[in-house]
């Protein structure tokens, strides 16, 4: 409208919406999962001890209360993700034990599974191997390799049996085997000069092979001192 009270035939604009700048509340699980996520990446990077709720919180965008109100605190928080990582990991090398196959072909998925978990789950291996927290019972990692060798207790006995050797003496050679696959393993995480099924195939290898020129009745060659 012109000064004269004419209108020039310009519509006056509309009064344009502000635009949405806060992004969408997450739930519950939602920020949940989002404080697992960081505190695995934290725990892994720099251990339970190294790793404080400020710097989770601070990461995930959030108060220290907000942590504190899913988990109890620090410790609570990395029990969850111990636990997933143990669940993750016991799976699938149970996966492999269960499965149809010769001894040794069970075996060789065994290891196969878990090198497959260090080379997907490496921040969860991290986890694992480090030591859990002072009276924290849940995360051992030998603990857990125990777990997994008293299922490999029944393979080694029909082995043994096969071989006229004595299957009370299986449960101590699961521990030696899932124990070398295990150190292996943490070798593995950092010296990545082999391909997963190399690595797997040279464990088996000296396990495989030193089993079936197994003696009867061992000895050592030096008297005991």
């Amino acid at each position: 409208m012109d000064s004269a009270g004419h209108n020039d035939g310009v519509t006056a604009p509309a009064s344009a919406k502000p635009p949405k700048t806060s992004r969408a509340r997450m739930t519950g699980r939602e920020r949940r999962e989002q404080l697992i996520g960081v505190g695995r990446k934290h725990f892994a990077d720099k251990g339970f001890e190294g790793t404080t709720i400020e710097e989770i919180a601070a990461s995930a965008g959030v108060s220290k209360p907000v942590v504190y109100e899913h988990f109890g605190g620090k410790e609570g928080l990395y029990a969850v993700v111990v636990d997933r990582e143990i669940e993750s990991l016991l799976s699938a090398v149970q996966g492999a034990l269960t499965s149809e196959g010769t001894s040794r072909e069970i075996i060789e998925r065994a290891a196969l599974a878990l090198l497959g978990y260090v080379e997907t789950s490496t921040d969860g291996f991290r986890i694992l191997v480090r030591d859990s927290p002072t009276g924290q019972a849940t995360g051992s990692f030998a603990s857990l390799m125990s777990d997994i060798a008293s299922q490999v207790e029944h393979i080694l006995a029909a082995e043994f049996k096969s071989h006229k050797l004595d299957p009370k003496a299986a449960p101590m050679y699961a521990q030696m085997l899932v124990g070398m696959i295990a150190l292996t393993g943490q070798w593995w995480l950092d010296s990545r000069k082999f391909k997963k099924h190399e690595v797997a195939a040279h464990v088996v290898n000296l396990a495989w092979n030193g089993l079936t020129g197994l003696e009867p009745k061992p000895t050592l060659t030096a008297s005991p001192s």
